[in-house]
């Protein structure tokens, strides 16, 4: 029976993944609190690996924020973002496990790459300035998973999410992602009956957005694929893989359908003074395809699955 680490357990993907492992019969996990582990001491994370025989390893922890959060804290992002992925990663390999998956984002690829974003658009450009201390850490991390394998012959793999949300999502007022927070604002303006609801930037960015649970079921499949099939469609050092829907959609796309969603009828007001980001960021999910997975959860549904587990959590849910 293989014995699975789940880095980051508690967070939004983390915990996702735990609900489709612990769904195996034939896996045993481990996890650990960030009470009982400091993934940014390495110290800790080295006697972890000694009490457990890990078999793989899934390492969603990070420090991740929005827009507001990415700009107020960036040497936290960074700095925080590179120990955990050192120190995980690293652990991992002088511990003998040989199977390993780490989770970066898709704001690893240039400002203004060509769209979709194909995974060999890694490092040819600029990346956005709002994130991009955190785009360098996970750029970092998937340039390690590869070094190991190629140094040690390690099959460590990486997959690049877009845009996520759903249950277990950090609700935050100001130091969310986009659904969470606008989610947020708009509950509460039905909630006080307020007539309008007031959206960062212009509406006109567009985004693509994935359910948390399609991430999981995704991981699992990249992680199951045997490596001979994994390398077919991969290269030594340019290994990581595209997830998401292949699908976006304007902010204020999204804002309407999350109107709808919540119940809201007012008027929707976008504060140009407010930063857009990247004016675009769709993925390339061929590669993905190809290794047989596509995403099933719509974003209307998504968002009303998203919207319940809110409501059961009394409208209150803070990171």
């Amino acid at each position: 029976m293989p014995r699975i680490y789940v880095a980051g357990h508690g967070g939004m993907v983390g915990s996702a993944l735990c609900r489709q492992l612990a769904a195996r019969a034939d896996v045993e996990l481990v996890t650990a609190s960030h009470s009982e582990l400091d993934l940014t001491r390495q110290a800790e994370v080295e006697d972890l690996f000694a009490a457990h025989a890990i078999d793989q390893v899934y390492l969603a922890a990070a420090r991740v924020g929005g827009i507001h959060a990415n700009n107020t804290y960036p040497a936290d992002f960074i700095q925080d973002n590179l120990l955990i992925q050192c120190n995980v990663i690293g652990a991992a390999q002088r511990a003998g496990v040989q199977r390993l998956l780490f989770l970066g984002s898709s704001c690893i690829y240039p400002k203004l790459a060509p769209q979709p974003m194909r995974e060999d658009a890694l490092l040819t450009g600029v990346l956005e300035p709002t994130n991009e201390p955190y785009a360098i850490a996970k750029i970092a991390g998937i340039k390690l998973c590869e070094s190991m394998n190629r140094q040690y012959g390690t099959d460590y793999r990486a997959v690049m999410p877009t845009n996520l949300y759903g249950p277990g999502d950090n609700f935050h007022p100001e130091n969310s992602h986009v659904i969470p927070a606008m989610l947020q604002r708009f509950h509460q303006a039905v909630t006080d009956g307020a007539q309008e609801v007031v959206i960062w930037g212009s509406g006109t960015p567009m985004r693509e957005f994935l359910h948390v649970d399609d991430m999981a079921a995704a991981c699992l499949h990249v992680m199951d694929l045997p490596l001979a099939e994994y390398q077919q469609h991969t290269q030594p050092m340019l290994s990581h893989i595209n997830v998401g829907t292949g699908v976006d959609c304007t902010i204020r796309e999204l804002a309407e359908t999350m109107a709808q969603v919540t119940g809201f009828t007012g008027k929707l007001v976008f504060d140009t003074s407010k930063p857009d980001g990247t004016p675009r960021k769709l993925l390339d999910v061929s590669r993905l395809k190809a290794l047989g997975w596509e995403a099933g959860i719509t974003l209307r549904d998504g968002l009303e699955d998203t919207y319940r587990w809110y409501l059961e959590r009394g409208g209150e849910v803070r990171g």
